[in-house]
């Protein structure tokens, strides 16, 4: 059975992404683990009975959090039975420390398939993209990423978009959406940006579209000096219901052109955002 990891403060954001969780879940058949992490203070040192002081506080905290986790769990179970999806297989794992530890040591242990987790377009979308702790989450695991923008509701995935640059790591990462298309039933519409100085031979093109010529795939190239715009006016001109990058090796957002322009892109993006590894 395959698993999905969700993260969750237990805000309406939160919530939100819950529904893409679970209807991924029914998909895949797929079990559900959510997560909620903690942070235990540091404190100041120059009390006189400070481990015991220490530990009064960090069993006041432990005892809050699980309440509030315990508290919580309800409220998820009652949006599956809301969306008819009750019968999803849902664990609930409480952990303090580091988010993002937590986070890569459970996809290990756990073998999770996916991370879903809900972001905020105002700042926490660009952490959640650009942030270096969630760069560590992507680079660091074999989970494929998606984040739910918070003013995403969800929507069946018809069109999955997939920014190319036509590279050998992009045609991996590629063969690997497929699946996850086919899973939905979903068409896949690539998108290569043609600017001045970034252009790729029609035979590599050709060679490409021979190689997918059996999936539901079809290729689009766009000759624009902004390639933001150019990506956004794609996903609405296409009905893109979600996008999809590739995950490289040699540097996270080096598929996607250049940071200035993902930070952009992520700021104003209102489909979920799947990336994918190449291996």
């Amino acid at each position: 059975m395959k698993k999905i990891l969700f993260p969750t403060d237990f805000s309406e954001k939160a919530n939100n992404a819950f529904v893409y969780a679970l209807k991924w879940a029914e998909k895949y058949d797929a079990e559900i683990v959510t997560l909620h992490v903690y942070e235990l203070p540091i404190l100041d040192m120059s009390y006189v009975d400070v481990p015991i002081y220490q530990a009064e506080v960090y069993q006041s905290l432990e005892l809050n959090s699980f309440q509030n986790f315990k508290d919580q769990i309800p409220i998820l179970r009652e949006i599956a039975s809301r969306h008819k999806l009750e019968h999803i297989q849902i664990s609930n794992v409480l952990l303090s420390g580091d988010l993002v530890a937590n986070i890569l040591q459970l996809v290990e242990s756990e073998h999770i398939n996916f991370v879903i987790m809900g972001t905020s377009r105002v700042s926490g979308f660009t952490e959640m993209f650009l942030g270096t702790n969630t760069a560590s989450v992507m680079t660091g695991s074999n989970a494929y990423v998606i984040g739910i923008p918070d003013d995403s509701s969800y929507q069946p995935i018809h069109k999955i978009g997939f920014t190319t640059q036509f590279t050998d790591e992009d045609q991996e990462a590629l063969r690997n959406l497929i699946p996850i298309a086919k899973k939905f039933d979903a068409s896949i519409e690539c998108i290569y940006i043609e600017t001045e100085g970034n252009e790729v031979k029609d035979v590599i093109v050709a060679d490409w579209k021979l190689l997918f010529a059996e999936h539901k795939v079809t290729f689009h190239t766009v000759r624009s000096k902004d390639v933001e715009d150019s990506i956004l006016d794609f996903i609405k001109l296409h009905r893109i219901n979600l996008l999809a990058v590739a995950k490289h090796k040699r540097g996270f957002w080096d598929s996607l052109f250049h940071v200035s322009l993902t930070k952009q892109l992520a700021m104003h993006i209102h489909i979920p955002l799947l990336v994918l590894h190449d291996q």
